[in-house]
């Protein structure tokens, strides 16, 4: 697995402010469609394109536009879909799917609850957006159900990662077959007995919509 720590000091500024216990929910949610935004081009850079013919107003040139099948956006159900609107503003023609994750608070393990996903995802160049690779049980069993529907590529897009998860899912994706690549705002300390990333900045799902 290649992992690209993206650390601009616009990126490190925003997650100053999202770690803050202090910043409210609406203003949490704001800056975290802004970061990924930001993460997203680097996630990006390796779309798959194709030429496009064009005119400008002067002359006819050939540019790039993104080749078919599309790429497909997949949000962790359900602290990701507060990272879903800074990624399809960046990639507007993406299709989306969702699936719905939750770890077991005593065994940390991940549970899938929800799925919207095509079947059939053969050459399709996957991006999972997930605000926390804590444990990384979460994380590494989407990659898992996402190379066995034949996605031709898959990247990570996260905020915040802590070693253990990293290294968990490494180990998980050694034997799949198409490439995986995380993408991280910061790699954070450790874990700490709860299994949540320290320092961190809490529960993000709870952060972005509150407690339920």
């Amino acid at each position: 697995m290649r992992v690209i720590v993206a650390d601009h000091p616009l990126i490190t500024h925003k997650l100053t402010y999202l770690r803050d216990e202090r910043t409210d929910s609406p203003t949490f949610r704001r800056l975290a469609e802004e970061l990924v935004t930001l993460l997203a081009y680097e996630a990006t850079r390796d779309v798959r394109t194709e030429p496009f013919s064009i005119n400008t107003p002067v002359a006819p040139t050939v540019g790039i536009k993104l080749a078919n099948p599309k790429p497909l956006v997949v949000p962790i159900l359900r602290a990701g879909l507060g990272m879903l609107e800074g990624m399809v503003r960046l990639l507007p023609s993406a299709e989306v799917g969702f699936l719905g994750m939750m770890r077991n608070e005593e065994t940390l393990e991940a549970v899938t609850y929800a799925n919207r996903l095509p079947d059939d995802l053969s050459g399709r160049q996957v991006y999972v957006v997930d605000p926390m690779l804590a444990t990384g049980g979460t994380l590494a069993m989407a990659i898992e159900y996402l190379a066995e529907r034949g996605a031709r590529d898959i990247t990570c897009v996260t905020l915040l990662s802590a070693p253990e998860g990293i290294a968990a899912v490494e180990q998980a994706t050694r034997t799949i077959s198409p490439p995986v690549t995380l993408v991280t705002g910061a790699v954070d300390e450790r874990l700490n007995e709860h299994g949540y990333i320290v320092p961190g900045l809490g529960d993000a799902g709870d952060r972005l919509y509150g407690v339920v």
